[in-house]
């Protein structure tokens, strides 16, 4: 029967086998490029026969039952995430990849803090498309599996791969959803995953082609592009002097790479006077650690210390899309951290933007100081909340690791709205506290206001966020710290190795969410 499944090496498995390629003859080209991801849900109990979606059920009897008869020659039940390839079903689709999706019942695990179905979704459309990828066809339709803005984030992020600068690229494979289904909600998951994508590709290009300019000019287009209603102001050094920023400025002094403050406003709201939403983010576009130099093992990582500014830049380009009846401003001081005779010098005290003196004990901790004169420029909007994202510290990677990104907030309602809007996303969040205990370890300083480093070496993501509470009045402020979540191995199923975007979807969801409560 010349559709019995086949290895997944493809056309040349076929050939070593001898197997004739009856469903060749006839087909266009157009045909032969063509995949189709399709999904089957866990069985309920042992007896049970595993359940196809509606558009498995479809296909299957398009092919008469052939899917179901060889599915269960193929070998155990597919487990969640996993694939099983066929071939030559039907003459539009030379490929047909089963994906595993779990249980149909499948819904939020309070225990995760996420919702498992759509989780599985994300995870199994993923592993499919990339399946589709690696037989080199250019198209997949995709099944909705229920929840179509969860297949096309599976999709999107799946196939995603940062390989601009090489010469051999893998296969550029177009995702579209199979049948008639919900394509609002298909177009949505595409531009919350093309919004991840975009911080991921920011995040990922080397320091030497993303420098502060650079980055801030990627993002000038990019929101200029997704509306009319955005303004982008790219401040140069002088602007800064100007601005008193001194503690951004004592950063971006020990390299010869000009320091840019970008500032982008999108007036989403009906009413052009209403109070924006600030979010501010950590620029560091490569980190050496300046005078307090890192070590070189993974110090290239450092290209991608700019990922808090990569991420809110991107939600905001993704809520102009989106067009969000908000208004958003997004801060972005730009610089590199590096090594000179100009650069910080261990004991050193700065002034930032606000007045207060900073001693800088360890010059590796300049995140900070860049934020501290960023969210003091943020309160002269009168902003509704402020949300900072950063890159901050390795105690955060310690503490949590790749599982969620730590949230220190002085705002109950802010902390549960973050919370909700991961739960949707599956890029979680998780609350760290500020308490005083670690406010009296960085303000208990010799030479100034305050230490840019904690007195004692543990809890150095709570001794951090406890130094930009010194810089904040705000009743409503998170400070996101990303730095655990900046990279990818194994753990995310549906995103690759590297640097991962995260939490960009969250931030959209949140603003997303915030823009219906506000209506």
């Amino acid at each position: 029967m010349f559709w019995l499944p086949l290895p997944a090496a493809g056309r040349v498995a076929v050939r070593r086998l001898g197997v004739r390629w009856l469903w060749v003859q006839g087909l266009g080209a157009a045909a032969m490029t063509k995949g189709l991801v399709l999904g089957v849900y866990s069985k309920d109990k042992e007896d049970d026969v595993p359940q196809f979606t509606s558009a498995g059920e479809n296909f299957n009897k398009l092919v008469d039952g052939k899917l179901r008869d060889i599915l269960n020659m193929s070998g155990p039940p597919l487990k969640t995430g996993k694939t099983r390839t066929f071939y030559g079903l039907h003459q539009d689709f030379p490929s047909v990849v089963l994906v595993g999706l779990g249980k149909r019942t499948a819904g939020v695990d309070e225990q995760e803090n996420w919702h498992e179905g759509k989780e599985n979704i994300r995870a199994a459309v993923a592993a499919g498309c990339r399946q589709v990828q690696d037989l080199e066809l250019s198209s997949v339709e995709v099944d909705p599996c229920g929840d179509a803005q969860a297949a096309a984030e599976g999709a999107v992020l799946g196939l995603y791969e940062y390989d601009d600068l090489k010469q051999r690229k893998k296969m550029v494979v177009s995702a579209k959803l199979h049948g008639s289904g919900d394509q609002e909600a298909w177009q949505k998951g595409v531009l919350f995953a093309s919004g991840q994508n975009l911080a991921r590709q920011l995040m990922e290009t080397p320091a030497n082609e993303m420098t502060p300019t650079r980055f801030a000019e990627i993002i000038e287009k990019n929101l200029r592009g997704a509306s009319s209603k955005t303004e982008v102001h790219i401040r140069p050094k002088c602007w800064i002097k100007e601005q008193e920023m001194g503690s951004f400025l004592s950063v971006a002094k020990g390299s010869d790479e000009p320091p840019v403050f970008l500032e982008i406003h999108y007036r989403g709201s009906p009413n052009a006077s209403e109070a924006p939403l600030v979010f501010v983010g950590k620029g560091i576009t490569f980190d050496s650690g300046g005078i307090s130099i890192k070590a070189s093992a993974n110090m290239d990582l450092m290209r991608a210390d700019m990922g808090g500014a990569a991420t809110i830049c991107s939600a905001i380009v993704s809520a102009a899309k989106l067009n969000l009846p908000v208004n958003i401003i997004g801060l972005a001081p730009l610089c590199e951290n590096m090594p000179s005779g100009r650069a910080n010098k261990p004991g050193d005290v700065v002034r930032a933007r606000n007045g207060k003196t900073i001693q800088v004990d360890n010059t590796d901790a300049e995140g900070r100081l860049i934020l501290a004169d960023a969210l003091c420029y943020a309160h002269t909007f009168n902003p509704k909340l402020i949300i900072n994202a950063a890159t901050l510290t390795g105690a955060m990677d310690i503490a949590l690791g790749s599982g969620a990104t730590g949230v220190f907030t002085n705002s109950s309602w802010l902390w549960n709205k973050l919370f909700e809007a991961s739960i949707e996303t599956g890029d979680r969040v998780w609350r760290m506290p500020l308490f005083e205990h670690y406010t009296r370890q960085v303000v208990d300083c010799q030479l100034a206001d305050v230490n840019n480093v904690g007195k004692y070496r543990s809890a150095g993501a709570c001794t951090a966020a406890a130094f930009l509470r010194e810089f904040v009045t705000h009743p409503k402020w998170a400070h996101l710290d990303i730095a655990g979540v900046m990279t990818n191995k194994d753990e995310v199923p549906y995103l690759r190795k590297g640097m991962t975007g995260r939490p960009t979807r969250t931030l959209i969801e949140f603003l997303l969410r915030f823009s219906q409560d506000s209506a």
